[in-house]
């Protein structure tokens, strides 16, 4: 008896060990105290940050940048042993792993588990994820619009939780779509104080879908790669995406596959989904461009709010496993591809052609089971075919995944190019995106192009704030003679890729798209004649 006592108390020991330490009230999130029903508001966010800076000597708060409603955006960095700089970071010689929540305020779940991970990092079970590499959370990026809540924002969320915040900023942006015009204030802060500052190797961005219903607690995407350097994106899809797949799987119960949409109206079962456009306005796809990783995540909207957490909170700690695994050889493929990018400008300036406008098309591999709700055909009051979603998630084998780019419109790869002193906008403003830009100190006559504009065509509807334009025209032989205070683009520059597809003329994500050069094109008559766009492309540095 006195033997089975012992047992009995050993096996109790062993059961209390294995549970988590209850948390205080003021490291519980707003949902799990409210049964799900709430999500935090701006000031509980900061609450609670504060409460983790009483109590760990690992974490180092800053603002990335102020709302126009004056709200501070937290950045707070997590590592160990603490780093208080970029400085700080760089010198550790670890990489920094950069995770973002609620660009959209209505799509709660990446602020929620931002915090809960930050708190299981430092004080939980979690603090073997600073082991090789320093983290950096934005839980509330959208910091004004959090606190506009309303029932009923989000209607393929059910209102689960009960009212949520709303997509557009303070301005009426829509911060996903503002990566290379940056009119946003939240956009400014991010890409000059963290991806220019921090400089990190990976960047994941926390969405939740609109509606399709396929069956998957998360899909996912890389950063696509078509006008950068492809060695990122394909350790991204080939090796981190497997092995977290089958990871949160095993660890969370959650099935996860890639982003894509389908619509029954093209027949039953889907036999393709498609992916989201490649322009680098998305901050995922940005990262290509800066020879980076990016990895977009989208929780299932029509999952209950405890679900969809759960979910997001497993693909990002398995994303963090992964990278903590394998921050040297992510820092050696970043790096590879920065030299790389350079290396093509110093030796091919003038011989090659990249991408400047793309279209949609497949995969080589087909996705080989895809998970989904199934539909029931019917015949509707008009006597057609019709279909009705069931409850019951189905395999479909070999869809079509419609996720890759190909070129529709190519130009020069260029050494450099030339911005004359009265374009010190576009100067500037190159210059916010990290892009070098060197001021000419004397005379010099170069040789190269000038794309002669032929047409200037603008978008009948407005996107963004915008009347998108696109040129019509074609690059011609010139020489032209540049003074002191005019401006040169190296290209044998890190942001290679990005300065070429801001400044291509015919680029589909440039600023010609978004409208910098319209007074320009318009002052010089475009509506009746051929005018020359004002930055001039050479192909030597002699």
């Amino acid at each position: 008896m006195k033997r089975f006592i012992i047992a009995c108390i050993v096996c109790f020991s062993i059961q209390l060990t294995a549970q988590q330490k209850p948390w205080p009230l003021d490291l519980i999130t707003v949902p799990v105290q409210s049964n799900y029903q709430k999500t935090s508001t701006y000031a509980d966010v900061m609450l609670f940050i504060s409460a983790l800076e009483e109590r760990s000597n690992q974490i180092y708060v800053e603002s990335m940048s102020v709302s126009k409603e004056g709200k501070k955006i937290p950045l707070v960095v997590l590592s160990n042993p603490k780093v208080s700089s970029p400085a700080e970071a760089k010198a550790s010689g670890k990489p920094v792993v950069y995770i973002q929540g609620n660009i959209h305020a209505g799509e709660v779940e990446g602020k929620e588990i931002v915090l809960q991970l930050m708190r299981d990092i430092l004080l939980g079970d979690k603090k073997h994820l600073l082991d090789n590499q320093i983290l950096v959370f934005a839980p509330i990026y959208n910091t004004d619009s959090n606190d506009k809540m309303k029932k009923g924002r989000r209607p393929s969320q059910e209102d689960s939780p009960v009212e949520v915040g709303i997509r557009a900023n303070s301005q009426g942006l829509d911060l996903n779509r503002d990566g290379i015009k940056m009119e946003a204030f939240e956009t400014k802060g991010l890409i000059q104080n963290v991806l220019n500052k921090w400089n990190p190797e990976l960047l994941v961005d926390l969405h939740t879908t609109n509606g399709t219903w396929h069956g998957y607690g998360i899909t996912y995407a890389p950063s696509y790669h078509y006008a950068g350097e492809k060695a990122p994106y394909d350790f991204t899809w080939n090796v981190l995406f497997p092995e977290v797949t089958k990871n949160i799987d095993k660890n969370y119960k959650v099935k996860i596959g890639p982003y894509g949409y389908y619509s029954v109206r093209q027949g039953w079962p889907p036999n393709f989904i498609y992916t989201y456009n490649h322009h680098p306005r998305y901050l995922v796809n940005q990262m290509g461009l800066r020879n980076k990783m990016g990895i977009l995540s989208e929780s299932f909207a029509h999952d209950r709010f405890y679900q969809r957490m759960n979910g997001t909170y497993g693909f990002v700690a398995e994303i963090l496993d992964f990278t903590n695994k394998n921050s040297k050889k992510i820092m050696a493929i970043n790096a590879k591809a920065e030299k790389d990018a350079i290396n093509n400008v110093i030796q091919n300036a003038g011989k090659v052609e990249k991408g400047v406008r793309f279209k949609m098309v497949a995969l080589d591999k087909k996705i080989p089971t895809y998970r989904t709700y199934d539909y029931i055909p019917y015949t509707n009051k008009k006597g057609k075919k019709s279909y009705i979603r069931s409850g019951k998630i189905i395999d479909v084998k070999n869809v079509t995944n419609l996720s890759k780019f190909d070129a529709t419109v190519s130009a020069t790869l260029p050494r450099g190019y030339y911005i004359p002193k009265s374009m010190k906008f576009i100067v500037d403003h190159l210059r916010m995106q990290g892009i070098k830009v060197t001021k000419l100190k004397r005379r010099k006559r170069v040789k190269g192009e000038v794309f002669m504009v032929e047409a200037l065509h603008t978008a009948k509807r407005k996107f963004e704030g915008h009347y998108m334009a696109t040129v019509q025209g074609k690059y011609v032989a010139a020489t032209k003679t540049f003074k002191g205070g005019d401006y040169w683009v190296d290209m044998a520059q890190p942001l290679t890729n990005l300065a070429f597809y801001m400044l291509e003329p015919q680029s589909d994500d440039g600023l010609v798209t978004w409208n910098f050069f319209d007074a320009y094109f318009k002052e010089k008559g475009v509506d009746t004649k051929t005018v020359a766009y004002p930055i001039f492309k050479t192909y030597s540095t002699k």
